[in-house]
């Protein structure tokens, strides 16, 4: 398996040219980053910061079988903790070698730098398929801020396009609650990438159960937010011209206690429109026209 450009020449770079005959009491001393030792199985545990944090049971166990059988083939890399050996890459043989019931197994020892283990560790499970999407998006988040990656950069490092590493990551913008559902297998990536086109973090989850219990593809949950968007462009509107009819009615009220006759605002568009006067007889229009003259007048 070859590792991405970034680490250079990648996993198999990794891998011994000749194996130790070390046991796992120690009888030869390893040489550090070449020698394949066999190590008690109960003295390796895994990296706590390792990206992928579940593991499909019926693929571990089929792979269990397999072990009883052929053993572990591919020795793991490990860091030597002093008390224990911590995993860099290899975790998921490490599981289904327990699994198997194995005593011992295979690693080499590596002194490598935290920002060299998480790559590794992220770049492996990348390549291996085996992170659900949620972990690699936060994955990549890992990097990105830890060791201050640009897009980018970390597109390089695993091979993958800037925007398909852009895509993964805006996955994280999703409610909580629809990430697990991910996770989960309840609803695909493509319907989450649907998703993100509500930001209501409710009404995101909402929609996020109603994609599972109508079991709705990708292009029905796209056509279904599609209308959602529609419906609140619609309310938003009719909240305006609720708005609006509100100001206009208070104009009117305020105009008729000026004038003492009903008065209408006809409005056109939003800046135009026209103000209709009422008025009962000829005495009443005169009235109407005197209050206009005071007014001249005051202003000049």
């Amino acid at each position: 398996m070859a590792m991405a450009r970034g680490l250079g020449k990648g996993l198999d770079i990794m891998l011994p040219d000749k194996i130790g005959t070390a046991n796992a009491e120690g009888i030869k001393k390893p040489e550090i980053g070449k020698d394949v030792i066999y190590v008690k199985i109960g003295k390796v545990e895994p990296n706590k910061d390792q990206p992928r944090k579940s593991f499909d049971e019926d693929s571990l166990l089929e792979l269990s079988e397999s072990l009883k059988q052929y053993g572990v083939l591919q020795p793991l890399l490990v860091q030597d903790k002093k008390d224990y050996y911590e995993i860099i890459a290899g975790e998921r043989r490490w599981r289904a070698a327990k699994l198997a019931g194995l005593k011992e197994i295979p690693v080499i020892i590596k002194k490598l730098t935290d920002r060299e283990i998480v790559e590794i560790s992220l770049i492996e499970n990348i390549q291996r398929e085996n992170l659900n999407p949620i972990e690699e998006a936060l994955a990549y988040k890992k990097l990105i801020n830890e060791f201050h990656l640009k897009q980018d950069e970390l597109a390089e490092r695993i091979s993958k396009s800037r925007t398909s590493v852009t895509n993964a990551m805006r996955l994280l913008k999703l409610d909580q609650r629809v990430q697990q559902m991910v996770i989960d297998d309840l609803i695909t990536t493509g319907h989450a990438r649907a998703l993100l086109g509500i930001t209501d973090s409710e009404k995101q989850y909402i929609t996020a159960q109603q994609i599972f219990d109508e079991n709705l593809s990708v292009r029905e949950t796209e056509k279904l937010i599609k209308k959602l968007q529609n419906d609140k462009v619609e309310q938003s509107v009719n909240k305006e011209e609720d708005s609006l009819a509100v100001f206009y009615e208070d104009m009117e009220q305020k105009l008729k206690s000026i004038m003492g006759t009903k008065v209408l605002i006809h409005k056109k568009s939003k800046e135009k429109g026209k103000i209709e006067i009422e008025y009962y007889s000829s005495d009443e229009l005169e009235r109407i026209m005197e209050l206009f003259q005071s007014i001249h007048q005051i202003e000049n």
